[in-house]
């Protein structure tokens, strides 16, 4: 493994970050791509228990909720137990949640499993392990990493939507979420045998750590929580990030296929246009990672918004099937692209020690949005028979958020902290 281990050393030609981005990437995805599950299945749940949208959108909802209240918690378990142990613990809760899905018959059950127990597995793996990954042992192409772990937390969920639905129509539902669960509990194995807490564990340093410098601090900073709470920025990060998820996994991730159905698309159809835009969004999100190393975020964040916006303004008017296709490809390259800009703001502003601490809760209110926005949208449907509504709501909220990111104080591009809090 020594001889792996660094990059920053003459002589070595493999960096072990990069063995840690791709362990980080399987683990984000499979943890990320279990979300996939309410959207995927709920009309193969609504045909075989008789629950209403609205009823089986609690869940989904639910697991929103707990995914995005995972990072939080994520962060300090990962400063007291390392990133090692808490990958191995997520999945796991992860595939217990799932594989005990199979079994309920009552809305409760499927809340309680389906959304509290498999949300927060994932939300603890799928939050702040990629952005803490990045922090930890890049300096140069961090934003790329960040790019990297943003692209397998949203394709995850949209990429596993059209195996689902497959398995879920043919198979039904339950088999589709044992097939989840040991996909979860399956990448348990490499995170345990791969996962590293530092460059300093196997003698390398971060790639692009300059000469002399001192080494980039393990813990956050004590009551840093506290002291960021006080400041807009912080504010202003989640605020922006709470109509992030509302736009995407809320309304789209979440009710997408049910959308298109009311629309004359068969499941299969809906599933593959989502597949499509995980596609696009995986290299959307990548590029982004590679645009944020080199421009302002914020100016990022504003045209990631307002697209977003004005296609999910469209999005009601589109009913055939070449429509469907160019909406896929356009909202799919920035369905996610707004976490690289994001986690390097959050990074620029509060320090990089910080980030895990910081984001996990910036995720949150990510998180917080699509679990709203999600559940709001089954009531609309079920009281208006459309989503119509929704969408118009979602895009409108999409423009907001990008106009108002641009009131961020701005940074240095050095990377040295402006507005960090005294």
């Amino acid at each position: 493994m020594q001889a792996i281990a660094s990059s920053g050393r003459r002589g070595r030609r493999i960096f072990y970050g990069w063995i840690m981005v791709v362990v980080g990437f399987a683990a984000i995805l499979i943890g990320a791509g279990t979300r996939a599950a309410p959207g995927a299945l709920l009309l193969p749940i609504e045909y075989d228990t008789g629950w209403s949208t609205t009823q089986v959108t609690i869940a989904g909802s639910v697991g929103l909720l707990l995914l995005g209240l995972g990072g939080p918690v994520s962060g300090l378990l990962i400063d007291r137990f390392g990133i090692r142990r808490l990958a191995i613990g997520a999945l796991m809760l992860t595939a217990i949640g799932m594989g005990l899905s199979a079994l309920v018959h009552e809305v409760w059950q499927l809340v309680l499993l389906f959304g509290v127990v498999s949300g927060f597995g994932s939300g603890l793996v799928a939050s702040s392990l990629g952005p803490i990954i990045a922090n930890r042992w890049f300096v140069r192409r961090r934003g790329l990493v960040v790019g990297l772990f943003g692209a397998a937390a949203s394709a995850g969920q949209l990429l596993f939507i059209p195996i689902l639905t497959g398995v879920g129509t043919e198979q039904g539902w339950r088999a589709a979420v044992i097939l989840v669960a040991v996909l979860a509990a399956a990448i348990a194995i490499p995170a345990g045998l791969f996962l590293r807490e530092s460059p300093a564990a196997v003698g390398a340093e971060p790639l692009g750590q300059p000469v002399g410098a001192p080494p980039i601090a393990q813990r956050a900073d004590p009551g840093i929580l506290r002291r960021a709470a006080r400041r807009p920025e912080f504010w202003l990060l989640a605020g922006t990030f709470f109509v992030c998820g509302a736009t995407s996994n809320g309304v789209v991730g979440q009710h997408f296929i049910a959308h298109a159905v009311d629309h004359g698309f068969t499941p299969g159809a809906a599933a593959g246009a989502l597949a499509l835009m995980g596609v696009f969004n995986f290299f959307g999100t990548i590029v982004s990672g590679y645009l944020t190393d080199r421009y302002d975020p914020r100016k990022l964040l504003l045209v990631y918004y307002t697209f977003r916006g004005i296609s999910l303004l469209l999005l009601p008017a589109l009913h055939n099937s070449s429509d469907i296709l160019v909406f896929s490809v356009i909202f799919g390259l920035d369905y996610i692209a707004t976490v690289p800009p994001t986690v390097a703001l959050t990074a620029d502003v509060f320090g990089r020690q910080n980030v895990g601490v910081l984001y996990g809760w910036i995720y949150a209110a990510h998180m917080l949005g699509a679990a709203i926005l999600a559940q709001v949208a089954a009531v609309i449907r079920d009281q208006a028979g459309n989503y119509t509504l929704a969408y118009l709501t979602a895009g409108w909220m999409a423009v907001a958020a990008g106009v108002v990111i641009l009131g961020l104080r701005r940074i240095r591009r050095d990377g040295a902290a402006v507005a960090a809090p005294a």
